[in-house]
C-alpha cells in the first residue's frame, strides 16, 4: 500500500487485514499501538512482493509462528528481528520504517505536517559544495 492510499484508508476507518484503522489520535482517544502499525506494513510488504509467511521466516531465520505474531501485532519485533525480515524482504529498513512512521502521521493527524518532497529551491542559495562539520 503506497502513502496516498494509506492515508485515505486510514482517515476514512478502513478495515486494513481483518481489524479497524482509528480515526486521527484526539486527546483522551485510545493510544496507538507502534508494534500493530509496524505489523501491519510487514505484511503489506510481504504480499506486495508475493511471498508467503513460511517463505518470509525461513528466509529471515525467524519462528513462523513468531513471524505470524509480528505481523498481527501481537509481539514486539527487536531491531535485529526487524533487519532480518527486511532482508528477507529485499526492502530496506529505511522503506519499512517510513511506512511505519508515515501511517502513524496519518493516525496521529499530522500527515499534513511532514512534506513527501524538498521545495524546488530549496539549497538554492548554496554553493554546490557540501561541507563537513567534523
Amino acid at each position: 500500500m503506497n502513502y496516498s492510499a494509506t492515508q485515505e484508508a486510514l482517515r476514512s476507518g478502513a478495515s486494513t487485514h481483518g481489524r479497524m484503522v482509528g480515526r486521527p489520535i484526539k486527546k483522551g482517544a485510545p493510544m496507538i499501538l507502534v508494534r500493530q502499525e509496524i505489523g501491519d506494513v510487514l505484511r503489506d510488504f510481504r504480499l506486495q512482493k508475493g511471498r508467503t509467511l513460511r517463505q518470509v521466516a525461513s528466509k529471515a531465520s525467524v519462528a513462523l509462528g513468531y513471524l505470524s505474531e509480528v505481523e498481527r501485532g501481537q509481539k514486539e519485533a527487536s531491531s535485529e528481528i526487524l533487519a532480518s525480515v527486511a532482508e528477507a524482504l529485499d526492502t530496506p529498513i529505511s522503506v519499512i520504517m517510513r511506512e511505519v512512521g508515515d501511517r502513524l502521521a496519518v493516525l496521529e493527524g499530522i500527515e499534513s505536517m511532514v512534506p513527501d518532497a524538498l521545495p524546488d529551491d530549496f539549497g538554492a542559495g548554496l554553493d554546490g559544495e557540501l561541507v563537513s562539520q567534523r
